[in-house]
């Protein structure tokens, strides 16, 4: 067979359909690992291979999607894991015999990574390298990665893959919901750029959506990457029939987008749950006459694409001069120095939000201050800043101890700040920046200084370029500083810096920055020089300028000049700035707001997530003579429903609500104590489990730390829990609702068992549903009385039905 990768450009290849339906109709009991069927069943595991090669599939996929130790460790088999692997490898390779790619299968950990969870990255990377070794020694084609929802977990799967192997291609798909983003808040766009930067082969989705919702989302995926794509949908949205598991999208409906598909650079279509050999048949017999051959383009736009987990941004090519927020850096900063000293992040989380509200589309990030251990600092910043932000990030330092720790914290493809000329800085640097996938500055600068001309500016930054090339590094990946001056200092260097823009742009064709603000220093008037030599830079090509955005005459300058250089379509930006304001008119007069009350303070702090700062709040309202009930009801609990509007309007996402609940803890701890063992009244007592057979538990768990925020009794009692545990304790409890959770179609009938036991004996109690295959059709058909599609609907669901709204 021909290399994979060379394959798919002469024609589409199918991907085979779904693995735990089939192995479940074939003797996987409930509750046992799918994976364990390869070391005692392994003869089942080949027949469904057999069944899709025979109907056609060009590439079947290995009972290994629970394969990591995490996963294993459910079921007692994490010492097992090298032999589970390896076995899978050895069927699919058997049965394949040359007539079919072997594709590894990797799924997530069903852990959360730091700050969201509590496993480090290098642990994840660990668990990922640890499956992906065993996979790849046994001879696997290549590895898909299905079925995530954490872009951060998946970035790390493909880094650890990377690790092991440099060539064995890779595929990297997110699940998506039908609002366009993944559960924790990623649009298809920051996924593609981050896991193409990553290094994966083939990007795209599956899962969670039927075939027209998942060409949305490769729709929208091509405009930001290169890469071939991949689609392997739903048949449809699950249905209950009697008490078996049903996806109606028939394989004719499965074969609908195929010409559209093929026309944006889709080389893989397969199906995810409900698919099976019928489908796969259809897919195959539906391109029998229609052109396949594709070539993939050298890139998109030649723009500088970074990504954080919630939103992008372009640099150059014709995009907006990118403002790089400035602020968060120690330089002449006592109370952010005095911060780094003692650990804290309040600063940070400031200025965070307010340069992006001011317009900063990347933010720098800088913790270099004397006698700071910079390494632990910058995980500290990275995690606060992304937390509140979503802007991509700038990760500002000199030291590679700090800038791997940064790249490691990161959720999306970041710029390093950055690489000179000098020998030593590219070989130090670089490597960091093809490893994680990150782009990088390049300083026009070398062991020499900074050359007085453009030329020798230019030569630098040629040799920055080329150094890059050699390890894999896109041009597009590299933005030159052609360095700013004191124009108080050296007044002709000015005019160079700008020649050497033009000429970087030009000779090159790579994006250029610059510290604009430097231009400026010992002068009276700062702003009006400032400003001058942003416009006339613009003007030169500039493509992104690091500045603090709320300076209010570089933020005019910048507006006006994407207006007159044509970067703001229809002075869209401009207008929206300005809209209401008189020029040459009398400057407004601006009356200072009233300082927040300390109630507004508490509220602004769980919005904002500032568990570093609400127990000092909590303290500063017990001063103010505030009863830890007014600090709950008036303070806590107003910060929090606006959470949940936020959320309801996507401008939060789920880290943000966990952000929020986990700052609402640490100040009802504070608050306990104070209390001296009284409690605050409960607004009802919760059972919460996830039913027998269903080792899934992470939408659960937020469900719970929601529930108890907002004011419930909470008993959570687990995952794969039986429904005579249920029943037990729902009555031991004397609950007012059992909240149950399943993750797979599998387990979904359990739901329905359960239900009707607590019923047949006797418990009177509200029943509520959640989970990713769950569906309010469904909740209905099972009798249950409340449907959540999230952890925030299911909190304003209950307290509806038990009488708090």
């Amino acid at each position: 067979m021909k290399p994979f990768l060379d394959a798919i450009q002469e024609k589409v290849l199918i991907l085979d359909g779904a693995m735990g339906t089939m192995l479940q109709e074939r003797g996987l009991r409930p509750g046992q690992s799918p994976e364990e069927l390869n070391l005692t069943m392994p003869e089942v595991v080949a027949s469904v291979h057999r069944d899709y090669i025979a109907a056609g599939a060009d590439i079947i996929i290995t009972n290994t999607f629970g394969g990591t130790h995490f996963k294993l460790s459910h079921y007692g088999l994490e010492g097992r894991l090298a032999e589970i692997n390896a076995s899978a490898v050895a069927i699919a390779r058997k049965e394949a015999a040359g007539k079919a790619y072997v594709g590894a299968s990797i799924g997530p950990t069903g852990q959360f990574v730091e700050p969201l969870g509590e496993v480090t990255f290098d642990d994840m990377k660990s668990a990922f390298r640890e499956q992906a070794q065993a996979l790849v020694e046994a001879g696997a084609d290549l590895i898909s990665l299905e079925t995530f929802l954490d872009i951060k977990e998946c970035r790390a799967a493909v880094i650890a893959i990377r690790e092991i192997s440099p060539t064995i291609p890779i595929i990297a798909m997110l699940t998506f919901d039908d609002n366009g983003r993944s559960v924790l808040g990623t649009p298809p766009e920051s996924a593609a750029i981050t896991l193409t930067a990553a290094g994966a082969d083939i990007v795209g989705s599956n899962c969670g959506l039927g075939v027209d919702g998942i060409y949305e989302i490769l729709r929208r995926m091509r405009g930001v990457t290169h890469l071939p794509l991949i689609s392997q949908a739903n048949a449809g949205l699950p249905q209950l029939i009697g008490d078996r598991t049903v996806f109606p999208g028939t394989p004719e409906e499965m074969t609908a987008y195929h010409e559209r598909m093929l026309a944006m650079g889709v080389r893989i279509i397969g199906g995810c749950c409900g698919t099976t050999p019928d489908h796969i048949r259809a897919m195959k017999l539906a391109l029998a006459n229609i052109q396949q051959s594709w070539k993939s383009p050298v890139t998109t736009t030649g723009a500088t694409l970074l990504s954080s987990r919630s939103g992008w941004t372009s640099v150059g090519a014709g995009a907006k001069t990118a403002i790089i927020g400035e602020r968060i850096n120690p330089t002449g900063k006592k109370l952010y120095s005095q911060e780094l000293q003692e650990g804290k992040v309040a600063y940070i989380r400031r200025e965070a939000i307010e340069q992006e509200q001011a317009g900063a589309t990347l933010l720098d990030v800088n913790v270099g201050a004397p006698g700071i251990n910079e390494a632990p600092a910058m995980e500290r910043a990275v995690f606060c800043v992304s937390g509140v932000a979503s802007a991509p990030l700038v990760l500002d330092s000199s030291s590679p101890a700090a800038l791997e720790a940064g790249l490691k914290a990161a959720d999306g493809k970041v710029l390093i700040n950055s690489v000179s000329g000098e020998a030593k800085s590219l070989k130090k640097i670089l490597p960091l920046a093809k490893k994680y996938g990150a782009a990088v500055i390049g300083l026009a600068l070398d062991k020499n200084g900074i050359p007085d001309t453009a030329e020798g500016r230019l030569a630098i930054a040629r040799r920055i370029r080329n150094a890059a090339r050699r390890l894999g590094i896109p041009d597009s990946d590299i933005i030159i500083d052609c360095l700013t001056l004191t124009v108080s200092a050296e007044q002709k260097r000015a005019a160079e810096t700008l020649r050497a823009i033009r000429m970087v742009k030009q000779k090159l064709g790579i994006s250029t920055v610059l510290g604009v603000s430097n231009i400026s220093f010992g002068l009276p008037q700062r702003p009006l020089i400032s400003s001058s030599f942003f416009s006339m830079a613009m003007e030169a090509g500039l493509d992104a300028a690091i500045i603090n955005p709320k300076d209010k005459p570089m933020m005019d300058a910048w507006r006006s000049a994407m207006v007159l250089l044509n970067r703001d379509h229809q002075a869209a930006v401009y207008i929206e700035a300005y809209r209401g304001e008189q020029v040459g008119g009398p400057t407004p007069v601006t009356v200072s707001d009233s300082p927040p009350t300390i109630r507004e303070r508490l509220s602004q702090a769980i919005i904002s997530g500032d568990r570093d700062g609400i127990v000092g709040l909590v303290e500063d309202a017990l001063s103010d003579g505030l009863v830890p009930l007014q600090i709950s009801n008036e303070g806590f609990l107003p910060g929090l429903e606006e959470v949940g509007r936020r959320f309801e309007k996507n401008i939060f996402f789920l880290p943000q609500v966990m952000q929020s609940a986990d700052t609402m803890q640490a100040g009802f701890a504070r608050l306990k104590q104070e209390m001296k063992g009284q409690k605050f009244n409960s607004l009802g007592k919760i059972l919460m489990a996830t039913v027998e057979g269903d080792i899934h538990d992470i939408g659960k768990n937020i469900v719970c730390t929601l529930l108890e925020n907002h004011g419930f009794e909470v008993f959570d009692i687990g995952k794969n829990v039986s429904a005579a545990t249920i029943i037990s304790k729902a009555r031991e409890y004397a609950v007012d609702a059992v909240g149950l959770s399943a993750l797979m179609t599998t387990t979904m009938s359990e739901m329905d068992n359960v239900i009707k036991k607590l019923k047949a004996a006797g418990i009177i109690t509200f029943t509520m549903v959640g989970g990713a295959v769950v569906t309010q059709e469904y909740a209905d058909r099972i009798g249950a009385d409340l449907y959540a599609r999230d952890a925030m609907e299911a909190v304003a669901k209950i307290k509806k039905l038990l009488g708090h709204s």
